[in-house]
């Protein structure tokens, strides 16, 4: 990746992303939010993928640094000072009570001729140190979108379970008016009325305590999209139906994914860049040539008096030179030598943490291919229990209008119906939540 377009990159993130999102927030009201949108959104704002970012940005600013730290500097300099007291007159050198002032002024340069292959190794670390610092924002990137997809199932999933708890209660409520009619003419007891009643209440309360893990749910995500408040914040609805296809190999998709995942390219470019580290520490064992010049030139008067003008004595006493300097490391109380080794073990460690990323990669991939089976076959085993307590209310429903069964039986012939439904709910978005993770690890873009 070239640096311009990097430097571009983080830019629009640090700079745009709150006008760019504010557009979407302003049109929150207006239409449900897709997945794709909410995981855009929270890339946008926030706040620990800005903080990355911004690190990255730092790093692009070392980059450049170490780009042009082998041009030659140029300082200038003044300097004004007075004297009073016995000095040697300038024009006699002889001594006597005088006051003197004198002006000077210089500018030099310097140059690093040789510094022990330091400085392109300084270059070339900042720029490894860079693309490890934007693969650390391709992760939270990645981080936030698996937190939004968990959130964002989550909301789906609490809502379609307050409309289960809506729907039983309308089956209460009618047979509740159908045991009052059959108690005005005698045919149901007082007992089996107010039983309904409290089936009614009992139905009631749960779908208030569905609703409000809705509502909390939806807050959760909202905040975690930074949104300013919940309030007119929609989700559009998934696919009724499931489409189940052939599930990669965890094998295949580990070997995908060490080619592009950013927590593996991230440890990489850094175990590279600790070589140059070494080198840089290297460095300290040669010896340092550096070229050096200048000019400067100085006024002086006498008690407030000089023979020549001010420019005059600036041209008469102008000095110029040039000049190299070499600096030779003979002892340094083995600093160097333990630097040396300090960049070593560094290298050790993360060589370690390289394998230790590739190692936790491959458990997470296998974890979420056995958790997508799972879930697989739990849906399977869901639907075929919705089916058989379906097809059992359907049948108690019959017996108890006929008067062939007693209102116990109908009501746990109802809460059978109840849970299965709820399990399979719960399926479906396991299985929605662990497919999408498998497309994740295979470089697959969530929406």
């Amino acid at each position: 990746m070239q640096m311009k377009t990097i430097y571009t990159t983080l830019v629009t993130i640090l700079l745009y992303g709150t006008q760019l999102g504010s557009v979407q927030a302003q049109n929150a009201s207006s239409q449900p939010w897709s997945l794709r949108q909410c995981i855009d959104y929270a890339i946008e704002h926030n706040i620990n993928i800005r903080q990355t970012a911004n690190a990255a940005a730092q790093n692009e600013i070392n980059v450049n640094t170490n780009k042009w730290s082998r041009l030659p500097n140029l300082n200038g300099s003044a300097g004004q000072n007075w004297s009073w007291g016995r000095s040697a007159s300038p024009v006699d050198n002889s001594y006597n009570d005088i006051n003197s002032a004198n002006t000077s002024l210089s500018l030099g340069t310097n140059v690093p001729l040789f510094t022990g292959f330091q400085l392109p190794n300084q270059y070339s670390l900042a720029k490894l140190n860079l693309k490890a610092a934007i693969e650390d924002l391709n992760k939270a990137k990645e981080d936030i979108a698996i937190n939004v997809t968990s959130s964002y199932l989550q909301v789906l999933f609490n809502l379609e379970l307050s409309k289960v708890a809506q729907n039983q209660i309308a089956l209460s409520q009618d047979q509740l008016k159908r045991l009052n009619g059959l108690f005005e003419v005698g045919k149901a007891s007082p007992a089996e009325v107010a039983e309904a009643q409290a089936r009614v209440a009992q139905d009631q309360m749960s779908a208030v305590q569905a609703d409000n893990n809705y509502k909390l749910s939806l807050l959760d995500l909202s905040q975690l999209l930074e949104l300013p408040t919940p309030e007119g914040f929609t989700l559009e609805s998934p696919k009724e139906d499931i489409e189940f296809a052939a599930l990669t190999p965890p094998d295949d998709i580990y070997t995908q994914a060490l080619a592009y995942k950013p927590s593996i390219k991230a440890a990489e470019y850094r175990l590279k860049g600790s070589s140059n580290s070494i080198r840089i520490a290297q460095s300290a064992l040669y010896p340092q040539l550096s070229f050096s010049a200048g000019l400067g030139s100085s006024y002086y008067t006498v008690n407030g008096k000089s023979e020549k003008s001010f420019s005059s004595q600036l041209k008469n006493n102008l000095n110029k030179y040039v000049g190299l300097s070499l600096n030779v490391p003979i002892f340094n109380r083995f600093s160097t030598r333990n630097q040396i080794r300090t960049a070593r073990l560094q290298q050790t460690s993360l060589s370690l943490q390289l394998d230790d990323a590739k190692k936790t990669l491959y458990k997470e991939i296998q974890q979420a291919w056995y958790n997508a089976v799972a879930a697989e076959s739990k849906y399977n085993s869901s639907e075929a229990a919705v089916s058989a307590n379906e097809a059992s209310f359907q049948l108690m429903s019959e017996k108890f209008n006929n008067g062939k069964s007693t209102f116990v039986e109908y009501n746990e012939a109802k809460l059978n119906l109840t849970k299965a439904l709820s399990d399979r709910i719960q399926a479906k978005y396991d299985y929605l939540f662990r497919s999408k993770i498998l497309d994740f690890y295979k470089g697959q873009i969530i929406e």
